[in-house]
């Protein structure tokens, strides 16, 4: 069974209540519910995680560098900021998915660069909580 690691950065565990305007009101548990059944139906499974440090969420990449076919990765401000989470993604030579909730391109100029893209195989952005479907079914198709 191919694993794909889904990887959730700072503040994404407080979905559904913060700033619903912007991100929804589908909560992460919700999110990891429908990857969940989604990834029995492509023949997948996931390792779903969440974290608001920075090192865990690298160390998960170095798991993923032995475990995984593939990494969905909403990086959600380290998006912006972190040249470290970067480089360990260029460590992981399968394919990877930037995800965002929002597009980013329509809100402030801060979130306009990403420094992540620089190495994802692909980015989605603006589809909402359902974009973590898409990404996964994307996913299941780019690790056939």
């Amino acid at each position: 069974m191919r694993l794909i690691f889904i990887l959730n950065g700072p503040n994404l565990k407080l979905l559904g209540q913060r700033e619903p305007s912007i991100y929804g009101t589908t909560t992460l548990d919700e999110i990891r519910s429908w990857c969940e059944a989604d990834a029995r139906e492509f023949g997948l499974g996931i390792d779903f995680r969440q974290s608001n440090f920075e090192g865990e969420i690298i160390e998960a990449v170095h798991e993923a560098r032995g475990k995984a076919a593939g990494i969905i990765i909403n990086p959600a401000a380290y998006t912006f900021t972190s040249i470290a989470i970067l480089d360990a993604l260029k460590t992981f030579d399968r394919p990877k998915i930037e995800l965002h909730i929002s597009n980013v391109h329509q809100r402030e100029e801060i979130y306009h660069k990403s420094l992540v893209s620089r190495t994802a195989t692909a980015v989605m952005a603006g589809f909402g909580a359902y974009g973590y479907r898409l990404a996964l079914r994307a996913m299941a198709e780019m690790t056939r």
